[in-house]
C-alpha cells in the first residue's frame, strides 16, 4: 500500500505519516527531510535547494523527481510508502503517477489535511525541534516540558523557514500551485478530505479508520 498525506505547510502532515508508518509499517518519505539531507551536506545543489527554502519557494520538480524516483526503484520499498509533503503540484502529482507505473505501483489513498490559516501560522511559528533526540514541539499547543522531553530546554531550535513572512509565502504557494491536486486525485476516487484543526489524536482516529477499512 502507498499513501500520500497532502496539505498546507504546518497542516500536521508530519504526525500523522510518523503514526501511520508505525501503525502499518510503512516507510516515511519526507521529500523536506530529503531536501534538508541535501542540505546538510553542503553539496552545491544542497546550497541552491536553501536558498530557494529560505525565500518560501519551491524547488524544481526535476530535483523532487529525482528524488522520488531514487526512492521508487529500491526493492525494499515497493507498495510501503507514505508521502508526506509530495507531490506539491500537479505537475508532481502526474510524474509521480508515471513513476509508480515505472515500478508497477500504485498510490492507494490520499488524505488532505485542511487547517484554517491562522492556526498554520502559529502552529510553524511556535515550532522547536530538538537538535540532540530529534523530537518536535510547539511553543503554543504543545510545548517541551519535563514530563514529555528528557533533554535540555538548550538543545531546542527552530528551521531557519520557520519565519511568517516566509510561512505567508509558503502558503500563498501552495493555495496557489497545490489545489488542483485535490481534484486530480478526486477525479481518480482515491481523496478522503479530513479536517485537521483538531487535537492530533482525534484527527489520527479518523485517519486510521479509513486505512484500516482500505487494507480490509
Amino acid at each position: 500500500m502507498n499513501l500520500i498525506i497532502f496539505g498546507a505547510p504546518g497542516s500536521g502532515k508530519g504526525t500523522q505519516s510518523d503514526n501511520l508508518s508505525k501503525d502499518f509499517s510503512l516507510i516515511k518519505i519526507s521529500t523536506g527531510d530529503l531536501l534538508r539531507n541535501e542540505i546538510d551536506k553542503r553539496s552545491e545543489l544542497g546550497k541552491k535547494i536553501k536558498d530557494t527554502i529560505d525565500k518560501g519557494s519551491l524547488v524544481s520538480d526535476i530535483i523532487i523527481n529525482n528524488l522520488i524516483q531514487d526512492i521508487l526503484s529500491e526493492k525494499k520499498n515497493i507498495n510501503r510508502l507514505i508521502f508526506d509533503g509530495y507531490p506539491r503540484t500537479l505537475n508532481q502529482a502526474k510524474s509521480l503517477e508515471l513513476l509508480l507505473n515505472k515500478f508497477n505501483q500504485k498510490i492507494n489513498c490520499v488524505i488532505s489535511l485542511s487547517v484554517e490559516k491562522d492556526i498554520i501560522i502559529k502552529r510553524i511559528i511556535g515550532r522547536q525541534i530538538c537538535s540532540k533526540c530529534g523530537l518536535t514541539f510547539n511553543e503554543f499547543f504543545y510545548p517541551s516540558n519535563n514530563k514529555n522531553h528528557d533533554c535540555d530546554l538548550k538543545f531546542l531550535v527552530k528551521r531557519t523557514d520557520d519565519q511568517e513572512s516566509t510561512i505567508m509565502t509558503r502558503y500563498d504557494t501552495y493555495l496557489k500551485q497545490s489545489l488542483p491536486i485535490i481534484n486530480f486525485y478526486k477525479e481518480k476516487n482515491l481523496l478522503h478530505e479530513i479536517n485537521g484543526s483538531g487535537k492530533i489524536a482525534s484527527i489520527y482516529k479518523e485517519i486510521y479508520a479509513i486505512i484500516s477499512a482500505l487494507k480490509g
